[in-house]
């Protein structure tokens, strides 16, 4: 597979290794609504924020959105969209890199990006998920309005659909929407309800072999019609007298037109194929997005490409159901928390510096308190719920690589979960013992778990300590400060130690 070079790129590579692993540390005064919700909006650089997440949410998420700078070479007012091409690169490489570790084996990443980036960035993607791993790129018409200065008008923008495993995915219908509907009438008025009429006649690719399914077929009026030159009936001349006995084939009001299968609206799937055209009809438009921003956000000047609530709905509805975990780490004016909410989703939300202050907060406090702007009323939203408000802390190692003073137990013993079996540590451990992973129990003996803080006590593997941890049979991993036993004795009792800090290592 090819794959794309630049300046830089073994650095960047790297990168998502090198990012310190660091707190995410709870603002309470920012946060808003039900206290018992599991939402997350997420102040601080997204590559620091997404390697933070992986201890609690590796393999968990199950759509994620990203809306990156399209590095268009214009001075945007939120953001530094003037970036070299490979420093655009470099950026997005290791931010996909933990995407993919964040993803759920079925779940979808859906980038917005425009010409400038696009075909590099069709490679990164390959490279870093696979080329087989990538569904679709999607056309959304983000304007309607013709630029008459531009050589050519741009109309749209690209929609990658990518798949942490495309064999596991599956993606939901869209709802039919009116005009959907409206091709579904009973002319003749069938029992069996609304249908629409399809051609009974397709392309013959092997004329020879196709010659039995050209015929003649007498019409109800009496005429006789051959199937269109270059095209054969869509069946022997058995099955077409069993359709017209069953009634379904219409051959027009006076009944003397070539026939056309009658599909039946209650015999089709409950939805439609989603398509690569997303028209500003049904997917919204940058004027719909910005609309929205001036209604929620008066007296503040809108961001140039927010991304309208429409299309958001749009992608969650195909890439994801009601509790579900949804992430955007570019959240921008946060649309896609926002949306994620009204559609009973979980959501993580990751945006820097003050708009997460000024944009992301406020307006999923007022999306809590009911706000009917964007899709509230397509889903019926009044309200309700709630999100935490967090920022990033320090980083678990200091210089040295030593463990912070201030790491607690619960923080440590999810970081070394994740690194002895790159899964979530989905519970909080009341003892020592973290849990069992393919037949291994992980112990952390730290910050005094066994009630005693005392260096010969709780934190150091001796007798009284192991005979006192929960039980475990089978072989046995312990994190601790050090052991008295020496290699004999680990051996017997089936026990690989290692020692804090010196054996974890925040890959």
């Amino acid at each position: 597979m090819p794959i794309l070079d630049w300046l830089g790129k073994d650095e960047a590579v790297r990168a998502a290794q090198r990012v310190p692993y660091r707190l995410i540390e709870a603002v309470p005064g920012l946060s808003y609504g039900d206290p018992a919700s599991s939402n997350m909006l997420i102040q601080g650089d997204n590559l620091d924020a997404l390697k933070a997440l992986l201890p609690h949410y590796s393999g968990r998420v199950k759509c994620v959105f990203v809306d990156p700078p399209y590095n268009t070479k214009s001075a945007f007012e939120h953001y530094d969209d003037n970036l070299e091409h490979s420093q655009w690169l470099s950026m997005i490489y290791p931010r996909l890199d933990l995407i993919r570790e964040l993803l759920s084996e079925d779940g979808s990443l859906w980038i917005t990006i425009d010409d400038n980036e696009a075909h590099y960035l069709k490679l990164l993607v390959d490279e870093v998920f696979g080329r087989k791993n990538f569904v679709a790129s999607i056309a959304w018409q983000k304007v309607f309005a013709k630029k008459n200065k531009a050589l050519v008008s741009g109309s749209h923008d690209h929609l990658f659909v990518i798949c942490k495993d495309v064999r596991k995915w599956e993606r939901n219908l869209l709802p039919r929407d009116e005009k959907s509907l409206s091709a579904f009438k009973n002319l003749d008025d069938d029992p069996r309800g609304q249908w629409q009429s399809v051609a009974y006649s397709v392309q013959s690719e092997d004329s020879e072999r196709r010659r039995a399914y050209r015929y003649k077929i007498t019409t109800p009026s009496g005429k006789n019609v051959s199937p269109p030159t270059g095209r054969h009936w869509n069946g022997l001349p058995d099955r077409t007298e069993q359709l017209i006995q069953e009634n379904r084939l219409w051959f027009g009001s006076k009944g003397d037109k070539a026939p056309r299968m009658k599909v039946f609206l209650s015999e089709v799937q409950s939805g439609i194929v989603p398509d690569t055209w997303w028209s500003h009809e049904t997917s919204g438009s940058n004027q719909d997005s910005k609309k929205e921003m001036i209604q929620l956000f008066e007296g503040l000047e809108p961001f140039n490409t927010p991304k309208p609530e429409k299309l958001l709905f749009r992608i969650l509805t195909i890439a994801s159901n009601p509790g579900d975990t949804v992430l955007d780490s570019f959240l921008g004016s946060g649309t896609t928390a926002a949306v994620a909410h009204k559609m009973s989703r979980r959501y993580i939300g990751i945006e820097m510096g003050e708009h997460a202050v000024n944009y992301c907060q406020p307006r999923l406090e007022k999306v809590v308190n009911g706000e009917q702007g964007g899709i509230s009323r397509e889903v019926d939203w009044s309200g309700g719920g709630g999100f935490h408000f967090y920022r990033l802390g320090a980083p678990v190692f200091d210089e040295t690589g030593s463990i912070q003073p201030d790491i607690d137990f619960r923080s440590l013993a999810a970081f070394i979960w994740y690194l002895e079996t790159k899964t979530p540590l989905t519970e909080v451990p009341s003892s020592a013992l973290l849990g069992s992973y393919q037949g291994v129990g992980y112990y952390l003996l730290f910050n005094g778990i066994l009630g005693d803080r005392r260096p010969k006590g709780g934190n150091v593997l001796t007798s009284a300590v192991l005979a006192d941890l929960p039980r475990h049979e089978g072989q046995k991993v312990i994190y601790g400060e050090m052991t008295r036993f020496g290699d004999a004795r680990l051996e017997a009792e089936g026990i690989t130690f290692k020692q804090i800090p010196y054996d974890v290592r925040m890959r």
